[in-house]
């Protein structure tokens, strides 16, 4: 896969101090590790309950075991895989009812983050924001996904950058790969699903505006979507 959907978070000023602080820790080799793994989680080309081993990733992406283990350690932390000692890693399930609840923690911190990206983002992350707009609406012929969901990425990182905020970005960042895959493996079969494009264009550009009203009411309408699409999974 060319491009991962993992938002990368580079090093950002503190709205606080002023200072640079260094929100990508990571070894690039382990950030390499974890991009790849969980875009091959999200579009399921590891699946549900599947049984992956450190070995297995580490010849299947070309990179060392231990990368391997720590990106495998925070995807953990992300809910996408349950590691078992001795035993291997599985794929977590895909649960209607954990994706509820992520999309309810996600409506109050993706709020914050959309009022305040629309006061405090800069006149070029204001450009780039509507360039991600912009390219989001030209997916909306692309059959395959996977375009969207790498643009969504994008555009969720440079909107939590823009937010100056390293602890409701740090917060966040795992609510996102969980709903996405959620919506990867069902907006085919639920129509609900199909207005995610439009309403990500709309928080955009509310944010771009620097509207704080806008973009809080513009990520609310979201939330409420992707709420309803969730629930529309839920068996009668």
């Amino acid at each position: 896969m060319s491009k991962s959907m993992t938002a990368r978070t580079p090093a950002s000023r503190s709205a606080a101090t002023g200072r640079t602080v260094a929100t990508d820790p990571e070894p690039t080799l382990t950030r390499q590790a974890h991009e790849r793994l969980e875009e091959m989680i999200v579009t399921l080309e590891l699946p549900p309950g599947s049984v992956v081993s450190e070995a297995s990733l580490s010849a299947q992406l070309g990179i060392g075991t231990t990368p391997i283990r720590e990106a495998l350690q925070r995807l953990a932390r992300e809910y996408l895989v349950q590691i078992f000692p001795r035993r291997g890693v599985v794929i977590t399930a895909i649960d209607v009812r954990q994706q509820l609840q992520v999309l309810e923690t996600r409506r109050e911190l993706e709020r914050l983050i959309a009022r305040t990206a629309a006061r405090r983002a800069t006149p070029s992350e204001r450009e780039a924001i509507t360039a991600l707009a912009d390219r989001i609406e030209r997916t909306a012929d692309d059959p395959d996904p996977r375009a969207f969901l790498r643009i969504d990425a994008e555009l969720k990182a440079l909107s939590a950058r823009a937010a100056r905020n390293d602890i409701a970005a740090a917060a966040i960042v795992p609510l996102h790969a969980v709903s996405r895959r959620f919506w990867f493996y069902h907006h085919e079969a639920f129509p609900a699903g199909r207005t995610a494009r439009t309403r990500h264009v709309a928080l955009a550009r509310a944010i771009a505006s620097g509207d704080e009203a806008a973009a809080a009411a513009a990520s609310d309408r979201l939330i409420d979507d992707l709420s309803a699409f969730a629930r529309s999974t839920l068996p009668e």
